[in-house]
Formats: structure tokens, C-alpha cells, sequence
């Protein structure tokens, strides 16, 4: 009966605090907030201390920034439809928002839609200072274009017209332009260019300018670094040195009635004009009349 247990403990252990005084803090601060908290599981929002806390913003803010956070993308926030949802005035739920942009809770910037109206853009910011970076922005796997279809082609400048257009002056013009690789092997032009810079050559040939005068000024003074649009710089030679119409010239007037010889008449010896011998136009007039 005297023998020792080993295993009893020398003195009673305390009780851990956390476990077995669960009213612990509501002795330590009596009247103070007890929280029955229960984990949320859905149809919840992370809301930090740093906003529900605030020492500057006011209680009305505060609220407001916490139903703004709980709201889905695209939501309106307006102040007609926080007015409509909540019993302040428009004028304080205004001083709200103002309250909430000034501490980085809110950015609202004006832009103008693709109708052309301006509208309000705002940010909802649960962090302030923070901004979303594409790194923390979900990436969506690029859709490739389809390998038929080629990228856009940049259009081209536009070229003088001429006033006259025909088959040929169009044809002329546009041998001349595919001759141009001969003088420059960087002037290769395809189909399509010289179908758009064809009429601008021929209204420079429309104002007698001679084909050879058009290819100097196209092929003078070109850049010595690689053409990359060699169609579009001859585009903007095209409109830019276009020449002035020729001067007008008025149309030579009709050749005068020739002067034909003197005759003589074969009846009466009386003196007359005429290409050929005969009788003058009184002696031929009774022989004309009708017997």
C-alpha cells in the first residue's frame, strides 16, 4: 500500500485558458463584443481590415465600399441606382464615393464609348495601391489566325485621278510602272500596287508629260535604305509632284475658202472664177431652167 505510482502527477494540472475558459475575454472585458462566427462556405466576400476599420472614412463609406466589393462585374453603381437601393440622399451617398476615390477605394475615369457618348468607368479597388498587373490577370490562349488567311494589307496613299480615263492611257500607264524594276530591282511591284498607282501615272501622262519625264521623277533620289512599301512611296510621289495642267491653247481656225483662177466665160467673154473653164453662173442659169 505504500508503494509509489510514477505516473500520478507530483500537482494538479491547470486547465489551457483557450479550452477551458471559452468566457475568458468576456471576464477581461465585460460589456465588450462576443463573435458567434460560422465558416462561410459560399455567397461570401473577403473584405480587409485595412476598409472596416478605416479611421478616416466614415461609416457611411465604409458600408458603401463593402456592398460595392460584394457586387458582380458590371453591376451598376451609379448614384440614381445607389439611391434607389439604399434610404440616403443622393447627396450623401455622393460624399460616400468622394470619400471612397480619395482613399483609393474607388477610380473613376471618363470615357468615351464606341457610339461616341461619354461614359463613367469605375474601379472597384479592395486593395488600394494595388493595380492588376498581366501577371496576375488570367491569360487566354491566343487564337491564331487561319493560316489561309493572310495579316491585313496597310492601304496605300492616294493617287491624282485622271480626267479622262481610257483602255490605253491605262494600259501605257501601267507598262511604264512595271518597267520600273529594270532601273530599280526594289520597285517590284505586284499586280494589286500597280492597279492603285495606274491611274495616278496616267494622269501625269494626261497632262503631256512624257513617259520618260514620269519614270525620272519616280526613280530619282530614291532612299538608299531597304523599301519596305516601295508602292506607297511612288503613291506619295505620285500626288506630291504632280504637275500642273498644260497651258490652254486655243484650236487653229478653219483654212481659209480656197481662190480659184480667173475664166472666161465661153458664152459671153465675161471674167469668173472657177476651178475649170465654162460658162459663168448667168449663162448657165437659162441652160439649167427647165424647158
Amino acid at each position: 500500500m505504500d508503494t509509489e505510482n510514477p505516473s500520478a502527477p507530483p500537482h494538479a494540472q491547470s486547465r489551457i485558458p483557450g479550452k477551458n475558459h471559452p468566457h475568458r475575454d468576456r471576464q477581461a472585458h465585460p460589456g465588450g463584443v462576443i463573435h458567434d462566427n460560422a465558416r462561410h462556405t459560399s455567397h461570401f466576400t473577403v473584405i480587409g481590415n485595412h476598409l472596416t476599420q478605416h479611421r478616416e472614412l466614415s461609416l457611411l463609406a465604409i458600408g458603401l465600399a463593402c456592398h460595392i466589393q460584394s457586387l458582380p462585374t458590371g453591376a451598376a453603381i451609379d448614384i440614381k441606382s445607389l439611391t434607389a437601393r439604399f434610404p440616403e440622399g443622393p447627396t450623401r451617398i455622393a460624399a460616400a464615393l468622394r470619400e471612397l476615390e480619395a482613399h483609393g477605394y474607388l477610380r473613376r475615369t471618363r470615357e468615351r464609348a464606341p457610339g461616341g457618348r461619354i461614359v463613367t468607368r469605375t474601379v472597384s479597388c479592395n486593395l488600394p495601391g494595388h493595380r492588376t498587373t498581366a501577371a496576375d490577370t488570367p491569360s487566354r490562349p491566343t487564337r491564331r489566325a487561319a493560316p489561309d488567311k493572310p495579316p491585313p494589307r496597310k492601304l496605300l496613299p492616294a493617287v491624282p485621278q485622271p480626267a479622262h480615263p481610257s483602255p490605253t492611257l491605262i494600259r501605257a500607264a501601267t507598262d511604264l510602272l512595271a518597267g520600273l524594276r529594270r532601273t530599280d530591282p526594289r520597285l517590284l511591284l505586284s499586280a494589286t500596287d500597280a492597279e492603285h498607282l495606274a491611274p495616278g501615272v496616267a494622269a501625269w501622262l494626261e497632262r503631256d508629260v512624257t513617259p520618260a519625264a514620269v519614270r525620272h521623277a519616280l526613280v530619282t533620289n530614291l532612299p538608299q535604305d531597304p523599301l519596305h512599301r516601295p508602292a506607297a512611296l511612288l503613291a506619295h510621289r505620285l500626288a506630291a509632284q504632280l504637275p500642273p495642267p498644260p497651258p490652254f491653247r486655243a484650236p487653229d481656225p478653219p483654212p481659209p475658202d480656197p481662190r480659184h483662177p480667173i475664166q472666161n466665160c465661153d458664152g459671153c467673154d465675161r471674167g469668173f472664177r472657177s476651178p475649170t473653164p465654162g460658162h459663168c453662173r448667168d449663162c448657165r442659169a437659162p441652160s439649167a431652167a427647165p424647158l
